[in-house]
């Protein structure tokens, strides 16, 4: 996505969070458990000043988070909000910047993920106030699933296996994910989770926003998910496909790939149904649902 694009949707995001959070900050939020709306925000401002840190000082920060419990949220999230912008607007995209993921090291793995935090976050709050869910935009709820899948799943699983062990299967399950004309292959094996995909495809599915996508079930409550971690955004390589993760190849072809199971949605309800926002059955699905319950499961620690 492009820069502009993401300061738009962030921009949007952060005030519709705003304006849902201050209906009711006492209530409790289904997606993240234990956590009230005022929570939910002083988290999301504590996450926009940690990546301020980080792209002023060149370093990750090693005593976080200061103490901000005097600030009232919504007051902190305006506060931390535009210090993030204002770091955005005063640096390029390609500049360096300390990152969790070692393979992208820039301003602009930054920009994308809080693009992503704060659309995920915002849903969350209008879940616990049971407002409406605002729509999200189709080019950003395609690039967010090339980034829950690629590198929260994918990148995730190899970097802290620790955290997957008891969720990957053995043997391998492998589900296609697709959107349009975008589509993932997702192998899940013990050793952890590759995800090979067309990045002309997935390109192509961010750059037309203004096309609907066929109707969706209606989606059901959310689940329980626990915490979103502030974590990366994703980086289209060269070439028309892309493997993540490890294993696998570039080659690897998406059709005839004998995936066990498929699912498929719009991408607004694709991203929301990985993010364990929306119900199991959100999602249309064919072939083995084992391998679709699977996949659900190994999501659950790649997105608390």
């Amino acid at each position: 996505m492009l820069r502009v694009r993401l300061l738009e949707c962030l921009a949007a995001d952060q005030a519709r969070l705003r304006q849902v959070a201050s209906a009711d900050l006492a209530a409790a939020v289904p997606s993240c458990p234990d956590w009230t709306v005022a929570d939910l925000v002083r988290h999301v401002a504590v996450v926009y000043l940690h990546k301020v840190e980080c792209m002023r000082t060149g370093r990750i920060p090693s005593a976080w988070p200061p103490d901000l419990s005097g600030e009232e949220p919504l007051a902190l999230l305006d506060r931390a909000g535009a210090a993030l912008r204002a770091e955005f607007d005063s640096r390029d995209s390609a500049a360096l910047a300390p990152t969790w993921y070692d393979p992208d090291q820039t301003v602009g793995f930054w920009l994308r993920r809080m693009a992503q935090e704060t659309v995920v976050h915002r849903v969350d709050a209008e879940l616990a106030t049971a407002q409406p869910v605002a729509e999200i935009p189709t080019d950003l709820a395609v690039d967010g699933i090339d980034e829950v899948l690629r590198i929260f799943l994918a990148y995730g699983s190899r970097r802290w296996p620790e955290d997957f062990t008891d969720v990957l299967p053995e043997p391998e399950v492998t589900v296609l994910a697709t959107t349009g004309p975008a589509g993932w292959l997702v192998r899940l094996g013990p050793d952890g989770a590759t995800v090979t995909t067309d990045r002309a495809a997935v390109r192509a599915g961010v750059a037309v926003a203004e096309r609907s996508a066929p109707p969706d079930p209606a989606p059901g409550p959310a689940t329980p998910s626990g915490r979103l971690l502030a974590a990366p955004p994703t980086s289209g390589g060269p070439g028309d496909n892309a493997s993540s993760g490890g294993g696998g190849s570039p080659d690897d072809g998406l059709a005839g790939a004998g995936a066990a199971a498929t699912i498929s949605a719009s991408p607004e309800r694709l991203l929301l149904w990985l993010w364990r926002r929306s119900a199991d059955d959100a999602v249309r699905w064919a072939g083995d649902r084992a391998a679709v319950e699977r996949l659900r499961l190994t999501l659950a620690p790649a997105t608390r």
